[in-house]
């Protein structure tokens, strides 16, 4: 049967660049309609909502309002053999007994089916809620070795399967710094990373997401991509980086330029000067 509307069925294979847009294997060029499931990278070890919903049902949905892809926050915790908790199995029969990393690969299983893509997203090193304590890219007695071996380990599983796009790296490195070298340096760790992932699994988009200060300038937790001018992040494979600014609204902190007397028409400048200009 067709997908669903909203489905990405009709979007050929893999994702690439191609300049300032993402295209499919055909060349068509993609619009990424993404919405966020937590849950995998929480203490639950398991998407949000199936203490209440049936998971198939919450995907169905999905896909009905238009959205295309699904970000998948998980803990490289996670990938440790740990098990859900909190889940109504009688409503979510099929996932009883597998553990998190094997509902990470029904969720996938039936994503393809319905015609969604996913973006896996490392939200965090050791279970929990939001981004790392420390604002690095491993935190928690987790290395960047181990980091970079999660990634490799999922981008080999997942290999040959279009409906995984591609790797978010991490979630809002805010206390990393844009280049400069050193053990905080996220540009290098994110080259790092990406690298390692295409050796195992060349298919993948490489999502990268911002600092939180770059010369001083501050700005949302992974929106800061200011840094990209002087230090563009380079992978060794062409044709697959995706720069990934967070950008939130006046309801999540209020950032000064919320309070301008310009507002909101002072906003295109804003996000311009810090990844807007990288289009």
């Amino acid at each position: 049967s067709p997908p669903p509307s909203g489905g990405a069925g009709t979007i050929e294979g893999f994702f690439s660049t191609r300049g300032n847009q993402i295209v499919d294997a055909s060349g068509d060029v993609v619009r990424i309609a993404g919405v966020n499931w937590f849950g995998l990278e929480t203490g639950s070890f398991a998407p949000h909502g199936l203490h209440a919903r049936n998971w198939q049902d919450m995907m169905d949905q999905m896909a009905e309002l238009g959205f295309n892809t699904i970000r998948l926050p998980f803990s490289l915790e996670l990938l440790q053999g740990r098990v859900p908790s909190g889940m109504d199995t009688a409503r979510n029969p099929d996932l009883a007994g597998l553990d998190g990393l094997q509902i990470m690969d029904r969720v996938v299983e039936y994503a393809g089916q319905i015609g969604l893509r996913i973006i896996l997203d490392n939200h965090r090193s050791a279970a929990g809620a939001g981004p790392n304590a420390n604002g690095l890219w491993h935190d928690g007695g987790y290395t960047e070795a181990d980091w970079v071996e999660a990634w490799t380990s999922l981008a080999a599983r997942y290999a040959g399967n279009p409906t995984v796009i591609g790797a978010d790296l991490s979630n809002e490195p805010h206390n990393g710094t844009w280049g400069g070298g050193g053990p905080g340096d996220w540009t290098r760790a994110a080259e790092r990373a990406g690298n390692a992932i295409h050796a195992a699994n060349g298919d993948w988009l490489i999502f990268v997401e911002g600092v939180g200060s770059y010369r001083d300038d501050h700005y949302w937790w992974g929106g800061q991509l200011a840094g990209v001018r002087d230090d563009p992040v380079r992978l060794e494979t062409p044709n697959k980086l995706v720069y990934s600014p967070h950008d939130y609204g006046n309801s999540i902190y209020g950032q000064p330029w919320f309070s301008e007397p310009g507002f909101p028409d002072n906003l295109a400048a804003e996000f311009d000067e810090h990844w807007g200009y990288i289009y």
